[in-house]
């Protein structure tokens, strides 16, 4: 059973079929994805990401929740963790907001309680967050959250055509 997880002013949801619009929504908006790693021009094209959530779900190769407010009962953003290595007891931590909902503490407020979830519930040691060089939001809230700042991978990938950076962010458990 997919596990749901409450802070003071959110519900983790798992992310199911009927969000397809509210995931396309967050994945095209202009503001959201300079920095994210995955985009979409059309709806029918956010059925991949979909299939990533039930697949990494259905797996055990990671989990990933709709972030819903308990007051509007509308979902905000996601969060969650991909890239689970078992051998290596670790996995990556991934995380957006649609812009409306930017600086009003809420990714401070529901990572730490998805971290406790991941650290555990699943077989972990480290957990990774990897940022591309000049998302400084992003490394903000990492070392917030207590994650280290491990070092820049140089032009590790290509996105738009042009090289980019990657910072490589750990948070070790207990």
């Amino acid at each position: 059973m997919f596990p749901e997880l409450i802070t003071d002013r959110f519900i983790l949801k798992q992310i199911l079929p009927a969000d397809q619009a509210f995931i396309f929504k967050g994945l095209s908006d202009p503001k959201v994805i300079p920095f994210y790693g995955v985009r979409y021009d059309s709806f029918e094209a956010t059925k991949n990401q979909m299939e990533f959530y039930d697949d990494l779900w259905r797996n055990k190769t990671g989990c990933w929740w709709k972030i819903v407010s308990k007051t509007t009962d509308e979902p905000v953003g996601a969060c969650g963790m991909n890239a689970y290595q078992p051998e290596h007891e670790k996995a990556e931590i991934g995380y957006w907001l649609l812009p409306d909902h930017w600086k009003l503490g809420i990714m401070p407020e529901v990572i730490p309680v998805m971290i406790a979830h991941l650290f555990s519930h699943w077989k972990l040691h480290r957990l990774e967050a990897v940022i591309e060089a000049g998302n400084e939001a992003s490394c903000r809230l990492s070392e917030k959250l207590g994650f280290t700042y491990e070092g820049t991978l140089r032009e590790a990938e290509i996105k738009d055509g042009k090289h980019i950076s990657l910072m490589i962010y750990s948070l070790l458990a207990a």
